[in-house]
């Protein structure tokens, strides 16, 4: 039941996420004098539907998207100078603006998208991204300023009792013949929470992290709070090859794929984790850290929908970091609902930055200028806008509107692609799932 829960939420946050992305169009586009016949939440057969005004606002079956038709939006052929039709590609560019000039009710004109402003046709197509950066800075406000976010901190949480070597099978216990490891031969203990090291004051996980590495193998003071009593000791690390890792966690390879490593100070200590909650002020950065990371996720598509269809269809193990869809992330958040062994609020706060990174993927992915994504408006928008301002600086006749059907043929294809990655993400996540 809870695993049913989990993916409910998802559900049901999604088809509210969609919603809003499609008011953010819709508000700005009325507001402007656009008439929008119709606010559709889902693609293909209509469920339910009511007409309120001009506008037919309904919800159909499949729940992966959603659309306002803004009328008017291809300008007619007359406005963009009657071109030939004789070719396939510039055939599907007149009927689509037949179309579009077919919706267009008598006297009305003047109501059709492409009379809007440069400035006012991107406040409309940007809406619905905007929409969506808003909802995820309102979830990860919630997360970070209600619940907190993980923070490790220089209580101890396991103290091993051997160094195991580093090309060791990572399940592999302590064997006889393993050496001590430094900080139970000094006899350290979990829940010791870590005073000073070498005379410093310790404040966080990663001074303390710093200040082993540096220490070699010398024998260091330090002092712990102990059930409340500052209890003095002494340690000596050991010199263990670690592997190292780049500013965002990644392993750092060599030319031949193989991760470098790095001889370091080595105690044999790992720390607690705690929920910290942040100052409204922290919200700001944490929702600009996650954009950049998406936009970089996003910026590698290509490449790893390769790597997805290869490791769907070949004998290579998924990547914990491959690009995962709707079906992954339903079953992410009912794994996460169905834990045993996860407080109520780590599986709250958890299901609502899964949410949160949802609106921002749908955010950056949005942005991508090509049709018939809201990016490929705003591109042609901006080629429009661009065009008239080097007419007015060189005094030449304002132009007319940009023919933004020409792009229809590229939006078909676009279209196409995207519902093959689609399929494959469907597939790859139920046959081939990552599991957390």
């Amino acid at each position: 039941m809870a695993y049913l829960v989990g993916v409910l939420i998802v559900v049901v946050v999604l088809l509210l996420s969609i919603g809003l992305h499609e008011i953010g169009h819709m508000v700005p586009a009325k507001r402007f004098g656009v008439r929008v016949s119709q606010y559709m939440v889902g693609f293909g057969p209509t469920l339910w539907s009511r007409t309120k005004g001009e506008t037919e606002y309904g919800l159909k079956a499949i729940p992966l998207g959603g659309y306002v038709r803004l009328v008017g939006m291809y300008a007619p052929d007359e406005a963009v100078g009657n071109p030939p039709a004789n070719t396939w590609f510039r055939r599907l560019s007149r009927d689509a603006r037949l179309a579009s000039a077919e919706e267009i009710q008598p006297g009305e004109d003047a109501r059709a998208f492409y009379h809007l402003s440069t400035p006012k046709k991107l406040v409309v197509m940007l809406g619905g991204p905007v929409m969506n950066l808003v909802i995820a800075f309102v979830l990860l406000g919630i997360v970070a300023v209600g619940f907190g976010t993980p923070t490790t901190t220089p209580t101890l949480s396991t103290v091993s009792q051997c160094v195991i070597p580093s090309d060791a099978d990572p399940d592999r216990t302590c064997q006889p013949t393993d050496p001590a490891a430094p900080g139970a031969a000094a006899g350290l203990l979990p829940g010791d929470t870590v005073v000073s090291y070498d005379g410093v004051l310790i404040e966080s996980w990663d001074q303390l992290t710093t200040a082993i590495r540096a220490t070699g193998d010398e024998a260091t003071p330090i002092v712990v709070d102990r059930d409340g009593e500052q209890v003095s000791l002494t340690v000596t690390p050991v010199v263990a090859q670690r592997g190292v890792y780049d500013e965002n966690g990644q392993p750092v390879l060599d030319a031949s794929g193989v991760q470098e490593t790095q001889a370091v100070g080595f105690l044999g200590i790992s720390p607690s984790e705690v929920m910290e909650r942040q100052s409204p002020l922290a919200v700001p950065g944490i929702v600009a850290d996650t954009t950049w990371k998406t936009i970089s996720v996003v910026g590698t598509l290509p490449s790893r929908v390769v790597d997805l269809a290869q490791t769907t269809f070949g004998d290579k193990e998924r990547d914990v970091n491959s690009i995962v869809g709707v079906v992954g992330i339903g079953r992410f958040a009912g794994e996460i609902a169905s834990a045993n062994d996860v407080s109520e609020g780590i599986k709250a706060s958890s299901l609502l930055s899964i949410l949160a990174v949802l609106n921002i993927s749908l955010f950056v992915f949005n942005l991508i200028p090509l049709p018939p994504l809201d990016g490929g408006h705003v591109a042609a928008a901006l080629w429009e806008g661009g065009r008239r301002q080097v007419a007015r600086l060189r005094g030449r006749p304002r132009p007319g509107p940009f023919d933004s059907a020409k792009l229809v043929p590229l939006a078909y294809a676009v279209f196409v692609v995207l519902g093959a990655v689609g399929l494959l993400l469907v597939y790859a996540d139920v046959f081939n799932p990552i599991a957390i």
